[in-house]
């Protein structure tokens, strides 16, 4: 049975180009990528602990392991973060899924946090957790995404609403950079409640396509996100997010990243300063 670690490294092997590495070229392969034998070499293991690794038949590699194929794949040091990480929750009980945490996913907002985004008004932030659900945003936030259709629902979630709404795709122009996003935030904090929504109901209404995205454990880059705004408005706007550790959450806060999104933020707003919504 594969283990998230396993289909983190063999995703990177396949993505990585052998002349890419100074290696050479060994002919026609079956496959895609850098050849086990090769990563093997370079991480100074047997091509045979690769292979269970990679299978899940070896779920605790030590440190010096990870940290070796971690070098031999030239990870960045996000992927490396995320490749430690991945190990961890492996050394376990592992799944298909995120490794379920004996607490729920927090959906109550501290008044402190409340606090916080009521002083942000007008500007553009939300709090989240890692399942996607938006639990209080300002009125500038609801004047960006009001219109995409994602905060119609009772408990709105990005998550669900990135795939399986098809507005998403025209209203995030990177929506597949979006998709990789949203799917990679799920392995962030798992829980209980977690892995019975991806298996329950998230998997089953998105199908294959997220969850290919959630295995492949892409590392977003998290650069600027652009919106094709109903209004006919193109936005472009930066992300600073504050980590809420406790809580299993996030406070992000959205912000122009060039003067015609100003403008155009400036004409979107409503009048007024608006009230904050908690939703719970």
């Amino acid at each position: 049975m594969s283990t998230p670690l396993g289909d983190f490294i063999r995703t990177k092997r396949d993505s990585v180009q052998p002349e890419s590495l100074g290696l050479p070229e060994r002919g026609r392969r079956r496959s895609p990528g850098l050849r086990r034998l090769d990563l093997a070499a370079r991480a100074g293991i047997s091509v045979e602990y690769l292979t269970r690794i990679e299978q899940g038949r070896d779920r605790n590699p030590s440190v010096s392991i990870v940290n070796a194929l971690a070098d031999a794949l030239s990870l960045d040091p996000a992927e490396r973060v995320h490749l430690r990480y991945l190990a961890k929750i492996t050394g376990g009980e592992c799944s298909a899924h995120p490794r379920p945490a004996p607490t729920p996913t927090a959906r109550k907002v501290r008044p402190t946090i409340q606090e916080t985004l009521r002083l942000l008004e007008p500007g553009i932030a939300a709090v989240s957790n890692r399942l996607g659900y938006v639990l209080a945003h300002t009125a500038g936030y609801a004047s960006v995404m009001g219109a995409s259709g994602l905060l119609d629902a009772d408990a709105p979630n990005l998550t669900r609403y990135v795939f399986t709404d098809p507005a998403a795709r025209t209203f995030f122009v990177d929506w597949d950079i979006v998709a990789d996003e949203q799917a990679f935030d799920l392995w962030l904090a798992p829980s209980v409640e977690g892995s019975q929504w991806i298996t329950r109901e998230l998997g089953p209404l998105a199908g294959p396509e997220f969850t290919t995205r959630l295995n492949r454990h892409v590392v977003p880059a998290r650069g600027v996100l652009r919106l094709d705004h109903p209004s006919g408005h193109r936005l472009e706007l930066n992300r600073e997010t504050l980590e809420l550790a406790c809580d299993d959450q996030q406070l992000v806060v959205f912000l122009p990243a060039n003067e015609a999104t100003a403008t155009s933020l400036e004409q979107l707003r409503r009048p007024g300063t608006g009230r904050l919504r908690a939703i719970s």
